[in-house]
Formats: C-alpha cells, sequence, structure tokens
C-alpha cells in the first residue's frame, strides 16, 4: 500500500527542515515496548507546522494578551469574523535542514514584567520547537509591540470630579 510521499521539499526547500534518526530497533522490538517503530525515509516539517507550534508555545505564557502588532490583530479579527483564522499570526519562523529560528511578535498584558514575558516566551517556544518538532532552535526573537490596558471596571467615577448626571 502506497503512502502519499511529502512533495512539498522539493517545491520549496526553504520552507522544509529533514529531520534525521538513527537506525531504529527492529519493529517487532519496538512494538513489544510499545513504542511506534521508525522505518527508513525522510521527514519534512513546513514553516508553517513550526510557527503553530511556536504560537501555542507563545499564547500559552501568562501574560500574554494575543500575538502581532495592532494592525495585524484588526486583520485577524476582520478575518476570524468571515470565518476564517490564522493561527500563526504575529510568529515568522525560518527552518533549515536542523535548526530553526522564530520571530515573535505579541501584546502584553499590563501589569506583568515585559522583560519577564519576554524571557518566559523565549523559554515556552525553545522547549516546544525542540521537543515538538525535533529541530535544534538557534533563536526565538521577542517583539512586545503593544501592552493590553484592563477596561476600566464599571461604576467608576467619572475622570476630574464631574458628577454624571
Amino acid at each position: 500500500m502506497d503512502e502519499p510521499r511529502n512533495t512539498s521539499a522539493a517545491t520549496a526547500p526553504a520552507a522544509t527542515a529533514s529531520v534525521t534518526t538513527a537506525p531504529a530497533a527492529p519493529a517487532h522490538a519496538a512494538a513489544a515496548a510499545g513504542v511506534s517503530a521508525a522505518v527508513g525515509g525522510r521527514t519534512s516539517i513546513s514553516e508553517q507546522a513550526v510557527a503553530k507550534v511556536a504560537a501555542v508555545a507563545a499564547r500559552e505564557v501568562p501574560g500574554v494578551f494575543s500575538l502581532g502588532n495592532t494592525p495585524g490583530r484588526a486583520l485577524g479579527a476582520v478575518r476570524d469574523a468571515v470565518g476564517g483564522t490564522n493561527a500563526t499570526s504575529g510568529v515568522h519562523v525560518e527552518v533549515g535542514e536542523r535548526e530553526a529560528a522564530v520571530d515573535v511578535s505579541l501584546v502584553a498584558v499590563y501589569g506583568n514584567s515585559l522583560t519577564v514575558v519576554a524571557n518566559n516566551v523565549r523559554a515556552a517556544v525553545y522547549g516546544a520547537v525542540e521537543e515538538l518538532v525535533g529541530l535544534s532552535v538557534v533563536e526565538v526573537n521577542v517583539e512586545i509591540t503593544d501592552v493590553h490596558l484592563p477596561s476600566e471596571p464599571t461604576g467608576t467615577a467619572p475622570v476630574g470630579g464631574a458628577k454624571a448626571v
């Protein structure tokens, strides 16, 4: 039975990565251990896949309000309204044979140390890409483009002592 082949590497070599693994143990030994056996071949991982892994990891960090910059978030809101989504908004990756570089732009939540948020995002992206994708991460650049301010609670006094009528 033939399985579909990944042909994206032939059309866009810069957009995929090859992950080479050591020769696998015999299939029967791996199956007995509950681990799927690796067979000969090549694995290609697209930049889109790496970007999604990085985006999910960055969004899970406390203090991150959203990914992307203000115009990008506005476009994303329009896209969401018409039924489309862009899970990698605010994340750009460059993938090589065994390495990846990641750029993340985000909006932080007011009240959090921006350097701590950036460091936590960097650590989360490093860990997720290296663990889930199997590529060595060369660098993770974090750009904080804005700070989200919490909305005023309802029932607060108007500014300047003016009384509501």
